[in-house]
Order: C-alpha cells, then sequence, then structure tokens
C-alpha cells in the first residue's frame, strides 16, 4: 500500500475544494515509479479561457424547445470533432420554412455560469426536410441534408465541449453538440466524450412512428419495441427534442468540475480515440466522463496500449467498454458517421473484427482493463459505502470504513467479479466501496469502486456508478469527499502541487 505524508490537513473545513486546495499529499511510492519534482506551473490554456466572462447558455436560460413531431427547427453537424482551421458544417431543417441563426458556445466554468457564448451566424434560410426512410438492411436513419452553414473554427479558441444552438425566427430552438480538439498542444489530462454511446441511445426522431436506435424502434401502436432496434445508427442526424443527447448532463458536471478545479484539460471523442487523431502517450492521463459504453477495437487498443505506457486512465462513470462496435464508412465514404452494434452473433464483419456483442462474450471482460465491470441497473439511488479508508484516495476526506455517501450509487453500477478476467499484473490494486443496492434486474447488488496501478506506473480509477459525476458538481448533488477523493486521483496522475480551485 502507498504511505503518504501530509504537511496540511484542512479535512473538510473547505468544503468543494480539490484535494490540490486541500492541501498537498505526498506519496511514497514504489520502486516501479519515479518520484518526480513539480515542474514550474505554466498557465493552461483552459484556465485562461474561464477568466472570460460566460453566461447560461439556453436551454438554462429557457425558450422553445423543437420537438420530433412538428420539427420546428433541428440540425446535425458533419463531424464530431474538429480542430482550430477546419470546416464544421452544420445541416438544419426548419418546418415551416423560414429564417434562423446559428450561436456557438463553448460550456466550461466560466465562474459557475457554465458556458460562454462564441459567435453568431447571420440570419440564414431553412427549409424544412423530411425525416428519411430507414435502411431496410440496418435501420440507420441517414438524412443528407443540404449543408445550411459552415464554419471556419478560429485559431485561437481553446478545446473544448462546444454546442451549437438553432434559433428559429419564431423562437424555436435546438441545438447540437461538437468537440473542438487542441492537436497542437499535450494538456496533462485529455477528456475523451463517449460520441459513440451518444448516438447508440439518439432515437430520432421520437414520433412513435420512425426513430430507431441501437435499443429500440416503435410498434405499429407507437409503443418502443426492441425487437424492431436499428443495427447501424448514423451520426447524419439530429439528436431528440432540444438536440442533447442521453447523459450528456453527466459529462457537463465533470467538465465544470475539472476546469473550476484547474486541471490543464484538453478534448477529443471516441472517433479520435479510434481514428488515432488522439495519441494518448502525449497525455498523463485520459478522463472518461460519463456513460461510455460503445467501444471500438481500435479505442480498446488505444487505452490498453496508454495503459502500458504510463498514461492514466480514469473511468468517472459505470457500464464503460461494454460493447463491441464497428465504426464502418457511410455509403458515400465518409468515416465516423456510422456505429454498429448487431448485439447479436449476426454481424457478417465478425470475422474481422469479431462480432458486435458484448466485449464479454468475445473472452475479453471490461475489467481486464478498467478493473470493475457492469453489474445491474440502480433501482434507486442508494450511498456509496466506503472502503479501505486509509488509502490515499480518501485522504482528506475524513471518511472511515463503513461511512455512507448518499446518493452517489444511482443509474447504472460495476462491481469487482472474482471469477471474471482481471489487469495483469496490477500493483495496489484496491476497491474502495462495496454498495448493495436494488437491482431493477431483481434482488441486491454489491457496487464497487476500484483502482490499480501497473508497473510502468499508470493508475486506471474507475468509480464504478454513474452518480459519482453528479456528486462532484450538479446542485443538490455535491458531496466535498467524492471531489476530495477525485482530485486526489487525478492529482496523482498529473503531479501537480495543490492549486486553489477558480
Amino acid at each position: 500500500m502507498v504511505r503518504l505524508r501530509r504537511r496540511t490537513a484542512l479535512g473538510l473545513l473547505l468544503g468543494g475544494a480539490s484535494a490540490a486546495a486541500l492541501g498537498p499529499i505526498e506519496p511514497v511510492l514504489g520502486e516501479h515509479r519515479e518520484a518526480r519534482r513539480p515542474a514550474r506551473r505554466h498557465t493552461p490554456p483552459v484556465e485562461v479561457e474561464n477568466h472570460a466572462a460566460g453566461e447560461p447558455w439556453w436551454p438554462a436560460r429557457g425558450g422553445r424547445a423543437a420537438d420530433d413531431r412538428h420539427r420546428q427547427i433541428q440540425g446535425y453537424a458533419s463531424t464530431t470533432s474538429v480542430a482550430p482551421g477546419e470546416t464544421v458544417d452544420f445541416h438544419v431543417a426548419v418546418n415551416p420554412a423560414g429564417r434562423f441563426r446559428v450561436t456557438v458556445h463553448r460550456l466550461g466554468w466560466y465562474a459557475g455560469a457554465g458556458a460562454r457564448t462564441l459567435l453568431t451566424s447571420p440570419e440564414l434560410r431553412g427549409e424544412p426536410w423530411p425525416v428519411p426512410p430507414a435502411d431496410v438492411t440496418t435501420g440507420a436513419l441517414d438524412c443528407r441534408w443540404p449543408v445550411s452553414w459552415s464554419l471556419r473554427v478560429p485559431e485561437d479558441w481553446v478545446s473544448g465541449l462546444h454546442v451549437a444552438v438553432f434559433t428559429s425566427a419564431d423562437g424555436w430552438r435546438s441545438c447540437t453538440p461538437f468537440v473542438v480538439r487542441d492537436d497542437r498542444r499535450a494538456a496533462a489530462l485529455c477528456v475523451v466524450l463517449p460520441v459513440t454511446t451518444w448516438q447508440a441511445y439518439n432515437q430520432w426522431p421520437r414520433d412513435r412512428r420512425t426513430g430507431m436506435s441501437l435499443y429500440n424502434g416503435y410498434a405499429p401502436n407507437g409503443r418502443r419495441d426492441p425487437a424492431l432496434r436499428a443495427r447501424t445508427v448514423s451520426f447524419d442526424r439530429p439528436y431528440p427534442g432540444a438536440g442533447l443527447p442521453t447523459q450528456f448532463d453527466r459529462d457537463e458536471d465533470a467538465i465544470q468540475w475539472l476546469e473550476r478545479n484547474r486541471y490543464d484539460v484538453s478534448y477529443a471523442t471516441s472517433f479520435d480515440l479510434h481514428s488515432g487523431r488522439l495519441d494518448p502517450a502525449r497525455h498523463r492521463g485520459l478522463v472518461f466522463c460519463g456513460h461510455d459504453e460503445y467501444w471500438s477495437v481500435e479505442m480498446r487498443r488505444a487505452a490498453e496500449t496508454a495503459r502500458s505506457g504510463g498514461t492514466s486512465l480514469a473511468f468517472l462513470g459505470a457500464n464503460s467498454v461494454y460493447w463491441h462496435v464497428r465504426l464502418p464508412h457511410a455509403a458515400d465514404g465518409r468515416p465516423e458517421r456510422l456505429v454498429a452494434c448487431a448485439k447479436d452473433w449476426s454481424d457478417p464483419s465478425e470475422v474481422v473484427t469479431g462480432a458486435t456483442v458484448r466485449w464479454r462474450d468475445l473472452d475479453r471482460p471490461e475489467q481486464a482493463l478498467i478493473g470493475v465491470q457492469y453489474d445491474g441497473i440502480v433501482l434507486t439511488p442508494q450511498p456509496l459505502v466506503v472502503r479501505s479508508a486509509d488509502h490515499w484516495v480518501w485522504a482528506g476526506t475524513g471518511v472511515a470504513d463503513g461511512d455512507r455517501i448518499p446518493g452517489v450509487v444511482a443509474g447504472e453500477a460495476d462491481r469487482l467479479d472474482r471469477s471474471s478476467e482481471r489487469p495483469t499484473q496490477p500493483v495496489n490494486d484496491v476497491l474502495l466501496s462495496a454498495s448493495p443496492y436494488p437491482a431493477q434486474q431483481g434482488g441486491r447488488r454489491m457496487q464497487g469502486t476500484h483502482l490499480y496501478e501497473t508497473p510502468g506506473g499508470a493508475i486506471v480509477f474507475a468509480t464504478g456508478t454513474l452518480g459519482w459525476a453528479m456528486a462532484l458538481n450538479r446542485r443538490g448533488h455535491r458531496d466535498p469527499r467524492i471531489e476530495r477523493a477525485t482530485a486526489n486521483v487525478l492529482d496523482r496522475m498529473v503531479g501537480r502541487d495543490r492549486i486553489a480551485p477558480a
């Protein structure tokens, strides 16, 4: 076990401050990792960006959200991520035809405002483009609407999660997210946004007739039917209603907390990890914020290679790396527009990358990478029950074994499955919680938060619950013990001294 020396013990008196703000924790590490002298700190671009004046973005400010039956205004982006100097196209339908504008916001901390408005397009003309028929083989809905507006990303834009808000002349609104990467500078941490999972859950249009996701289609009576689900889903379509993906708010929670605590971060997407545009070796750690369920062979290989090379991994949600997917090109050859997951053994491309089923069905359980694996849906939020309270992850939180942190086990939960494959040659392998919960599948199950280190110096941390990110930032859910534990992990990953949160 890692031994700790602390110069200052401020405990929980500073509330939601990060570990860096609560006092330095000096690890005495084993021989597998050299102690590093902290380098002189330079202000990261994201920290400078957060000094700018922010403002709440829609929908926080209200406004009429579009719906999938009338489709007053909806749109999608031509790419999930873009670097400064590159172009992203927006494809927007307006019903009835009329004028509209596009406003682009960067999401972050901004002294609690949550966003900064970057620019607004000129007035544009929109048409009521149709919902296309589904592909008869895969179920994919591929809109192929014409380009409404193109944005060449300015060279001075800072990496981050952005949203383009579409507003019609009569006040209807929807939006679509995209990421601005930083391909030039290597931040200490890179946040990988789970766009493949966002799209897997996208059942646009939710009109009780035509929408399909990787989970459901619509039966003739308008009810959702898993037997009618799509086998492939397309990014060439909007997200439902207001345009935000399922569980997008968990990613927002983690991002606001990271930027409030002044971490040196940049942003990328699942496709960037898949394609190699994101080189994990350039970063000290990768952060997977929330629900990151759908992974390709290339994504997993990149994460495993990163871990072997000493890059740390932080999974701040649960049910990660559960489904194996393929990311085929669109019919016209464009890459990164489709996610394929048959969820059975019928996938015709299984001879190339393996069937698109659960990773554990391919004898590669997610636990071999993450340390724990998906076990159940939490029926009602439950306390996280602390274990191994003397471990450095819990340092400065004031917790003892058996303490209960309310509401943190929520949504979905992972557990340590001792009968399944585990990481190879872990160092300091520790279970940090053991929390019973009522499962939607029936009975009571046990959630586990877990951490292990590798001989090469990487830390792999998994919260094992979708409720963790909410406890970092969301009003009514924030818990200083969860904040401090998370900061302990990330500070150790990046080797930084204490920094007061913004």
